[in-house]
């Protein structure tokens, strides 16, 4: 973003706090208490504080902690900002402390299959000796849980059951609450005798919106460092169980379920090490190539990665596009079949770039915060607050766009209610600089039309259209649906396209294809949702639209605040499909973009 001030010019002087590690014992702290059969409101009170300290800053945080001033933050009490002062001096609070020792991981881990309490965890595990989820399952099929107090055949029937079941829904997280525990791991590694430094590598750092394995790299001086480092990273608190171990590596669990990886390399070798561990395979089976194409060896490659692309005559690709950059004339991806009814999201489809890494978008091209919600439909803070907000990132215009009428549940405006917030968009434009944009979310009813007459449509500056009902239509009547939303005549932003939820809601059956010609034919731009709970557009379907000449405008959908920093999920999504600045409206400035988009 242009300009972005510090908000706290003091910030550089105080001192460093892990926000992520911070939020990870918090959440932590609420899971235990949850599983513990504590008071639900008390849990509830540790994720609400996880929740706020998630949307300050770093700087914001450190500052707060310094001058004890954290509940001035909605949402943390006097209780809970002592845990949060002593978790982020101390590097782990008392409650935390005595929780872990209360329940060893292996019981946290127990207690996450369905119908087994915390009690009975602790029981199967004293008298079983189970260290996890994986040990449970050994016993159960041995038909030694039957011989435990309180447990018979048809209870280790239904343990066998329910653990299939939480494999399934453990298999992976939501990129948004990866992070947090990823860069909380790899802060731990960090802090560990011997151990140089530590970057989150894997899936998280290729920014896939579901993560199945944390990975994180770590460096030592040298190699006979590796095994006294790689025991101590063991004692990461949340892990539940070391699964394997090499040379340089660990693989466990978590108590949710969730996959951890460690390695642990040479500084000598960081780069090689960072280059493998980010992946994915083809790219990385690319470089080999190359290396061995100019007589190099691989492995015994030293340097940063920026190093060794250069070393290789390539440009240094960001971790997120190395799913489809190889140099040369062309740069080619490899296909899956059409897109038709319910798409599969996971593939990359055909299309053509040139120079493709010089041009995509960054955080410095976007200008304006588009799809932004106040709390006259269902967001958390008022029109005033937004603006200030988005002024104080240095964005140059705020697109205002709450729910139209059919979304009720959402507190969706009436005309009239949509009127009296023009008039207080002008009272408050007098005292921002940022310029503020008449806009809505108008649901895209089911046959297609927009939910507001035309005469109130020709009078906002942007119009995101969107789907908020009737997500299981057949993929014929979706489709009719769609192509009428698209072909109205007014300009419209295809909003959260497929209305998909990260690991929650599949995409909705339509033709794909058809909807995207649709769009490249009518006055219509697609976006780029950067709400981390739908990351859509897909990045697997940009470089169709992309190869259709079709623009984007890269969101935030904020609801509050500190959703306006959802900005770089979106970018994050963009650049995993190619997107150049020249292809983002809200590149452009605030007269420039509500000219294009306006209706």
């Amino acid at each position: 973003m242009r300009g972005r001030p510090n908000l706290y010019g003091m910030a550089r002087r105080l001192p460093r706090i892990d926000r992520a590690a911070v939020v990870a014992e918090l959440r932590e702290i609420g899971a235990r208490l949850r599983l513990s059969g504590e008071n639900p409101f008390r849990a509830r009170a540790y994720e609400g504080g996880a929740d706020a300290v998630e949307n300050l800053s770093d700087a914001e945080l450190a500052r707060r902690v310094a001058a004890g001033t954290l509940t001035d933050v909605p949402g943390i009490g006097a209780a809970l900002a002592g845990v949060i002062t002593e978790s982020a001096e101390r590097g782990e609070s008392q409650i935390a402390a005595r929780l872990r020792a209360a329940a060893p991981a292996a019981v946290l881990e127990l207690a996450q299959v369905r119908g087994i309490s915390p009690e009975r965890a602790r029981r199967l595990h004293d008298a079983l000796g189970v260290g996890g989820i994986d040990d449970l399952e050994a016993a159960a099929r041995a038909g030694r849980v039957r011989a435990v107090k309180g447990f018979g055949a048809k209870s280790e029937a239904a343990i066998l059951t329910a653990i299939a079941a939480y494999r399934d829904r453990a298999a992976a997280v939501r990129v948004i609450d990866a992070r947090a525990t990823a860069e909380a791991l790899a802060a731990f590694v960090r802090r560990q005798p011997r151990i140089t430094g530590a970057e989150v590598a894997g899936e998280v750092r290729g920014w896939q919106e579901s993560v199945g394995e944390l990975t994180v790299v770590g460096t030592v001086a040298a190699p006979s460092d590796v095994a006294g480092a790689l025991d101590r990273v063991a004692g990461f608190p949340p892990l539940a169980r070391v699964e394997s171990r090499g040379p340089e590596h660990l693989v466990g669990r978590l108590a949710d379920g969730l996959r951890v990886r460690v390695r642990l390399a040479p500084e000598s070798r960081r780069g090689v090490a960072l280059i493998e561990e980010t992946g994915p395979a083809a790219h990385v089976d690319r470089l080999r190539a190359e290396a061995r194409a100019r007589g190099l060896d691989w492995s015994s490659l030293a340097g940063d990665e920026a190093a060794l692309y250069r070393r290789l005559g390539w440009p240094e690709v960001p971790p997120e596009a190395r799913g489809w950059f190889t140099p040369g004339p062309r740069v080619e991806r490899g296909g899956i079949g059409p897109a038709k009814s319910s798409p599969d999201v996971r593939g990359i489809l055909p299309g053509f770039l040139s120079d493709p890494l010089a041009d995509l978008v960054t955080q410095a091209d976007i200008r304006g915060a588009v799809h932004c919600h106040t709390d006259e439909s269902d967001g958390r803070h008022t029109l005033a607050q937004m603006a200030r907000a988005a002024e104080a990132r240095g964005l140059e215009y705020l697109t205002v766009t709450d729910h139209s009428p059919a979304a009720s549940y959402a507190g969706g405006l009436t005309v009239d209610r949509l009127r009296r917030q023009w008039d207080e968009m002008a009272r408050v434009q007098e005292t921002v600089r940022v310029r503020l944009l008449r806009g809505t979310e108008s649901d895209i009813l089911a046959d297609g039309a927009l939910d507001y007459p035309d005469a109130v449509l020709e009078q906002l500056d942007v119009i995101i259209a969107s789907i908020h009902g009737r997500f299981r239509m057949d993929a014929r009547a979706m489709t009719s649906r769609l192509l009428a939303a698209m072909r109205l005549p007014v300009f419209k932003i295809w909003g959260h396209p497929l209305g998909r939820l990260v690991l929650r809601r599949p995409p909705i059956a339509c033709d794909v294809e058809a909807v995207l010609d649709a769009v490249a034919g009518a006055r219509a731009a697609i976006e780029i949702s950067g709400d981390p709970y739908r990351l859509d557009l897909p990045p697997a379907l940009i470089p169709a639209a992309r190869d259709r000449g079709i623009r984007f405008v890269i969101s935030t959908d904020a609801h509050a605040i500190g959703d306006l920093d959802n900005l770089e999920y979106g970018l994050a999504m963009a650049r995993r499909g190619g997107v150049r600045r020249d292809e983002v409206l809200n590149a452009l400035p605030a007269d420039a973009f509500r000219e294009a988009v306006h209706p």
